[in-house]
């Protein structure tokens, strides 16, 4: 009985050494591993580094409310009370815009004219709202023919610049090329996005504007992407030169403009603007 309960603790001992072997032996290899992988997690770190950009770090802009609402970093054109920051068209700088604001909005008075804007611009995003009238009459390009001109490059009081076109096109056809969303006479938009009349519609602008040598040639176009109404209508469009009615268009030099909303002289009824603000980039 002795000999046999010697053997028996025996061999627990010896079990018992075998498990704390191999505890160790994988304690070790676990710890082993840790390290290979905390030295590959470091050398993968150390690699990534190299492609990480810290500064300068992006200003804070608070956004607004909604989406339609200027964020903090915005220069607000109208905000429904006065036109302040605008002017009538033409070569008198000093003489106040004609258009109409009334509850909170600005209706286009056809016999003032274009107004513009008093700040001169370069490249911006800019946020636009307006509004056909329900009782709009007219077809073709004379119902509700209005335009922005993204950069207007002339104090005289024409129509000189770069058009983002202003039409009623819900149940109303033109031509492609001078159809709401267009670039005038020049980019076709991609759809049609229209709403009827009455309903007020979102222009989303982003424009860089055309960048000139010192001897007046061309660097790099104008370019320009639009959403109307939450749908995208110029995709990052290249323009060929500045707004022509008769004949194509071309590039003369130029540097900030003014932002100009046009009085078009079609008898029909005049539409509406709210809302306007941009943010120079």
């Amino acid at each position: 009985m002795h000999v046999i309960a010697l053997s028996s603790w025996r061999k627990c001992f010896i079990l018992s050494i075998s498990l704390i072997m191999v505890v160790c032996s994988i304690s070790a290899q676990s710890i082993a591993d840790s390290l290979a992988r905390a030295k590959r997690n470091k050398e993968s770190g150390e690699k990534a580094a190299i492609t990480e950009i810290y500064s300068p770090v992006p200003p804070i802009v608070t956004p607004g409310k909604t989406d339609a609402e200027p964020p903090s970093d915005a220069v607000v054109l109208f905000d429904g009370k006065n036109l302040d920051l605008w002017r009538a068209e033409g070569p008198d700088s000093t003489k106040a815009p004609g258009w109409k604001v009334h509850d909170n909005i600005v209706t286009v008075d056809k016999k003032a004219k274009g107004i513009m804007t008093r700040q001169r611009f370069q490249d911006y995003q800019m946020h636009l709202e307006f509004r056909i009238p329900e009782n709009i009459a007219g077809s073709g390009q004379a119902r509700g023919n209005s335009g922005i001109f993204l950069a207007c490059i002339s104090d005289s009081g024409s129509d000189v610049g770069y058009e983002l076109q202003i039409l009623d096109n819900y149940n109303n056809t033109t031509y492609v090329n001078g159809q709401v969303g267009s670039i005038y006479k020049e980019g076709v938009p991609l759809v049609n996005p229209s709403r009827k009349p009455g309903e007020w519609q979102i222009y989303e602008i982003v424009w860089k504007a055309p960048r000139f040598k010192a001897d007046g040639t061309l660097n790099s176009a104008g370019e320009v992407t639009v959403f109307l109404n939450g749908v995208l209508v110029q995709n990052d469009y290249h323009l060929i030169g500045g707004t022509e009615y008769i004949g194509f268009p071309h590039y003369t030099k130029h540097g900030p403009a003014p932002i100009k909303l046009q009085a078009h002289g079609d008898p029909s009824e005049p539409i509406s603007f709210r809302n306007i603000w941009l943010r120079p980039l």
